[in-house]
């Protein structure tokens, strides 16, 4: 027999082997896939669904954005034109479901109510968390807030933008910068800029509440909501009030009355809801006025010339009208003239007569002059470059913001008895650098009405916010601090500093404060015992009001008598006439003793003239 070959056997075997492995593995692999169809199917399944929740919460969410949006607008427009407070209620009912549903705004005006105490009970807690959530969001106001400066100021919030000038001007928890104060100061004015240019800002009155009763009329009530509300309509171009004073500009211009006439020409070259625009009436109303030589009237006729409304183009004409008014005094008029050389409009470009007219206006109360003034001295234009001249003229013009408001809503607050809510207010805008705001915090804190603070943290800021009010210029603020360093309050007794501090403030010849320097020199607190002075500085504080005259009087009286005690030489017999025996007996308060023993003469004086 013939022996079988191993290799195919071994070849065969193999094969076999092979091919049980491959249908072993596809029977396998059939069950995988079958499996990893069903794993499909149902990943399949899931993943319809989630793709089908996240639609709905997709469309759910979108609609809540469109009714948030519709409550919000609604609010709005009850909140414009109300008067009521029973619509100012129902438009924050309508703001707080809006913000319930994740709009924004509404979020930030429901915060921004519940923070200063807007037509409700102020709840500063809930506030806070309001803002929190807003900051997360990325919302400017949020971020304001919570004192977020720096973030809501790159983020482009304009009050945000404004605290940080404000801050690196006086060099508040940061370095004094100069450079830093101006780039912030100058994106809000160029933005209050174009507002007043628009006609869209308008200034508002800052009242000092210590001194309310000579800034009010005599019945007390010089601002309310209806005032607050004609300011509203004025800016807003409001239909009511605007009629009526088209009405009356109407009935004075047939009556001949000039300023009827040129107002007239100005409510039609501006137009608004209840006066269509015309350039021809402008134009007549203007003609009229300006051949009577009605400043206003003038300026009118420049302004339809220069931006040829009605008229061709005629630089020449506008400039002889512009100059005839400015001559006037007429600010707009000097303001025009400025642009015309600045901006070499039909004149030989000349940044030193910008300047001048500019400065001129401003002087008369232009306030967008002001803005070309703050950007001459920023650039060096016509002027030497002076960043500390930019930065004053800048943040006058930044003062005129809307947020300003809140020197109307934080005044009726305090009238009305919500002290918490007018504190906060005046605090926000005291924050921002206004110095009536400052001085107003300061009153309230030390007023010691406030619920918010506990009694050891109201001096210590109202001794803040005097100080950072006296920095800008305001002699009472720097009274005060000199006050809280003499006795103590919210800080160490120090006599030094408030010598220093009532010492600058005579610079501004205020008798208060050299009634309390003559006291300080004569009894050497802070500063070396000078009788002489002392008499010198109570003689100048009855010169300079006549009210401190009889507290000066009496502490001249008295001044005397200590002068004769100590000179008498009855007193050198016997040691217990000795002045320093005297202050055993009487005690150290010794002149007060005098100085009522001085009073009963006078008493006695009068009764028997």
């Amino acid at each position: 027999m013939k022996a079988v070959s191993v290799a195919p056997l071994l070849l065969l075997a193999l094969l076999v082997s092979v091919h049980k492995t491959e249908k072993s593995f596809e029977n396998h692999k059939e069950k995988n896939v079958s499996k990893q169809e069903a794993l499909n199917e149902s990943q399949l399944l899931t993943m319809q669904d989630t793709f089908s929740s996240q639609a709905e919460d997709l469309a759910r969410r979108k609609k809540n954005e469109e009714r948030g949006h519709q409550l919000y607008k609604m609010s709005n427009k009850i909140l414009k034109h109300s008067k009521s407070k029973k619509e100012k209620e129902e438009a924050y009912q309508l703001l707080t479901e809006a913000a319930d549903m994740g709009h924004l705004k509404a979020m930030e005006k429901l915060a921004a109510a519940l923070l200063f105490g807007y037509h409700g009970p102020q709840n500063i807690t809930a506030a806070v968390t309001l803002y929190e959530t807003l900051a997360e969001k990325g919302s400017h106001k949020g971020q304001t807030a919570i004192v977020y400066y720096t973030f809501g100021s790159l983020g482009g919030n304009l009050i945000s933008q404004m605290i940080l000038g404000y801050r690196y001007w006086v060099g508040i928890n940061v370095p004094r910068n100069c450079e830093a104060a101006l780039t912030n100061y100058r994106k809000v004015a160029y933005f209050i800029a174009d507002k007043l240019e628009k006609n869209e800002e308008m200034p508002v009155e800052k009242v000092r509440l210590m001194e309310k009763s000579e800034n009010l009329s005599s019945n007390n009530d010089f601002l309310d909501w209806d005032v607050h509300q004609y300011y509203k309509f004025l800016a807003e171009r409001g239909d009511t009030q605007i009629q009526k004073a088209f009405y009356y500009f109407l009935k004075a211009a047939k009556a001949g009355n000039t300023h009827g006439m040129a107002f007239l020409g100005k409510m039609f070259l501006e137009g608004s809801v209840a006066v269509t625009q015309s350039n021809a009436s402008a134009f007549k109303y203007f003609t009229m006025a300006a051949e009577k030589g009605n400043a206003v009237g003038l300026w009118g006729l420049g302004v339809l010339y220069f931006q040829g409304k009605g008229v061709p183009v005629n630089y020449t004409e506008a400039f002889k009208y512009f100059h005839i008014a400015a001559e006037k005094g007429l600010a707009d008029a000097q303001f025009q003239l400025g642009v015309m050389y600045h901006s070499g409009s039909g004149v030989r470009k000349d940044y030193k007569l910008a300047f001048k007219y500019f400065y001129l206006a401003s002087q008369n109360g232009q306030p967008i002059a002001v803005y070309y003034l703050a950007q001459m001295y920023a650039a060096g234009t016509g002027v030497f470059r002076s960043c500390q001249n930019a930065v004053e003229l800048y943040r006058s013009v930044c003062e005129l913001g809307s947020w300003s408001e809140k020197f109307l809503t934080a005044y009726f607050a305090y009238q009305d008895g919500n002290i918490d809510s007018s504190l906060i207010q005046y605090a926000l805008l005291a924050e921002m650098g206004y110095e009536v705001a400052q001085s107003n915090s300061a009153f309230i804190l030390e007023s010691e009405q406030v619920k918010i603070l506990s009694n050891d943290q109201m001096y210590p800021l109202a001794l803040l916010l005097w100080n950072r009010a006296a920095a800008q210029g305001n002699a009472f603020a720097r009274v005060k601090t000199g006050d809280y360093h003499f006795y103590g309050y919210g800080t160490k007794r120090d006599y030094v500093t408030a010598a220093i501090h009532y010492s600058l403030a005579v610079d501004h010849h205020i008798a208060q404060a050299m009634f309390n320097l003559a006291y300080m020199y004569e009894h050497g607190l802070g500063i070396p015992e000078d009788i002489h002075l002392a008499k010198r500085w109570y003689d100048l504080a009855a010169q300079t009001s006549p009210d401190a005259s009889i507290p000066v009087f009496l502490a001249r009286m008295k001044l005397e008598v200590k002068l004769l005690f100590s000179e008498m030489q009855l007193f050198k017999f016997t040691s217990s006439w000795k002045m320093s025996k005297l202050d055993t007996v009487l005690r150290p308060h010794w002149d007060l003793f005098a100085l009522v023993v001085i009073v009963i003469l006078l008493v006695l004086l009068i009764r028997n003239r």
